[in-house]
């Protein structure tokens, strides 16, 4: 394209080059970027201040920045020119190091057009998202400061993964312990249970000495999976465990382990010696003289989230599951049938997720099933073991209705369950308005899994719950 037809187009060729700049910038990796002075201090106040001010920087041809990388600065010289950022070019890589620059040199329109990237790549895919790393990052090269908007989505987003799914190089000791202290003794969303928090710690902290103090302390810390189905502890010497309790010590503080259970704590915690003797006694004392020793083993709003998708192994035989899962809809013929997720709501938390029913099919269900003697080919909620809330705004449960809300019958209606385990109680909010627990569900078991059930020609989508 010639010179002159587009505005953008034409600053662009400024960029980093080396024949329409006035200015060197070197970086904290020692690599040399080019720019044109006006152009920066017309866009930045800082480098206004930093290029003019009448000191050998407003007469030297060369300027440094030994705590920002090339990486940063490049989306810098791109924003700053261009006005913009193509979302392509910030990946996990330099997402951090470019809000920091942006921040340094007081771009807020370039900070909040970063966060809305990571906000969207964590959307587009919650389970695999690398919000650890970048927590890691942040941690590292940022102050840690509660008016950081992107630290705090971080935190948030780390809180809402387990623990035991992230492997043991994505997350620093020092990331860890900034998001227990974040989430220590505070009404926050948080999905790993007291345990796991210890057990994570403990063989992050490991690994840093050796890979024979790593594996010795994975052999004598089981999951929770692995003590339900009477796992045996193997009586290894740790012969590190002195060197593991200093490297576990700053985050010792963080963990309540009033919430960890007596038995695990004598069985398979103390024996390690590597936690202070005095933490031990006082959580004994605290279990022995407490009237209300049985707190939840999760610390904060313990809300779950799953990548939640449909499961075709537990579908009506003409229902259709597709988009990876993500849709359920009833073809020509097909009266109410059922379809599950596959996530798996059991022991204490908070569960919600949202449905949206982007094709409404008269009568629409959401609610959540048990497994024992549940059928996928007849409604759910003349079953006694389905519980779900119908667009004509009546629960239903046993073949008993009882009204609930106003009728929804409409097309992308979004409805978001949500399932309190610790209390064992559902309550729904339908189109942004949240609604009572259904109290008259007394019976709820110990183990559910969402459920729709629809017909001819309903389409429903499952998401982890999205705030509006």
């Amino acid at each position: 394209m010639k010179r002159g037809y587009s505005l953008e187009q034409d600053l662009r060729l400024l960029i980093n080059n080396p024949k329409y700049s006035d200015i060197e910038i070197l970086c904290e990796d020692e690599k040399k970027l080019y720019a044109c002075r006006a152009i920066l201090a017309a866009r930045s106040e800082v480098f206004d201040s930093l290029l003019y001010n009448g000191m050998k920087e407003s007469y030297e041809n060369k300027i440094s920045f030994p705590k920002i990388n090339s990486a940063g600065m490049e989306i810098i010289l791109e924003y700053t020119y261009i006005g913009s950022i193509k979302e392509d070019l910030l990946t996990k890589d330099n997402i951090i190091e470019s809000y920091y620059a942006a921040d340094y040199f007081q771009l807020s329109d370039l900070q909040d057009l970063i966060m809305k990237t990571v906000e969207n790549a964590f959307k587009k895919n919650f389970t695999e998202n690398y919000s650890p790393e970048l927590l890691s990052k942040i941690v590292e090269i940022m102050p840690l400061s509660e008016d950081n908007i992107l630290l705090n989505l971080l935190v948030e987003t780390v809180a809402t993964i387990p623990l035991n799914t992230i492997e043991f190089n994505r997350l620093s000791i020092s990331a860890l312990q900034y998001l227990l202290s974040c989430t220590h003794e505070k009404e926050k969303a948080f999905v790993t249970p007291e345990y796991e928090v210890l057990r994570y710690s403990a063989i992050l902290a490991a690994k840093q000495i050796s890979e024979d103090a790593h594996n010795a302390i994975m052999k004598r810390l089981p999951t929770l999976e692995q003590i339900k189905n009477s796992f045996q502890v193997e009586n290894n010497f740790i012969t590190d465990n002195r060197k593991i309790a200093e490297e576990l010590k700053p985050l010792i503080k963080f963990i309540d382990f009033r919430r960890i259970k007596g038995i695990i704590l004598v069985n398979f915690i103390e024996p390690l010696d590597i936690i202070p003797a005095e933490v031990i006694l006082n959580v004994y004392r605290f279990k022995t003289l407490s009237d209300n020793s049985d707190l939840s083993s999760v610390r904060g709003r313990s809300i779950y989230k799953f990548n939640y998708v449909w499961d075709e192994s537990a579908c009506g035989s003409k229902l259709i599951v597709e988009n990876n899962g993500k849709i359920v809809h009833a073809p020509y013929g097909c009266g109410y049938q059922n379809v599950r997720a596959k996530a798996v709501l059991e022991n204490e938390g908070i569960y919600e997720w949202d449905v949206i029913i982007e094709k409404d099919c008269g009568y629409a269900w959401v609610g959540v099933c048990a497994s024992d003697n549940f059928s996928y080919e007849t409604f759910a909620g003349g079953q006694p073991t389905g519980w779900i809330l119908g667009s004509s705004g009546y629960c239903s449960n046993s073949g008993k209705d009882l009204y609930y809300c106003p009728m929804f019958y409409r097309d992308n209606s979004k409805i978001t369950v949500h399932l309190d385990m610790n209390k064992r109680t559902c309550a729904f909010t339908v189109n942004g308005i949240k609604y009572r627990e259904v109290s008259e569900w007394n019976n709820l078991p110990s183990k559910l899994y969402p459920v729709v059930s629809l017909m001819y020609s309903g389409r429903f989508r499952i998401q982890s719950h999205q705030e509006n």
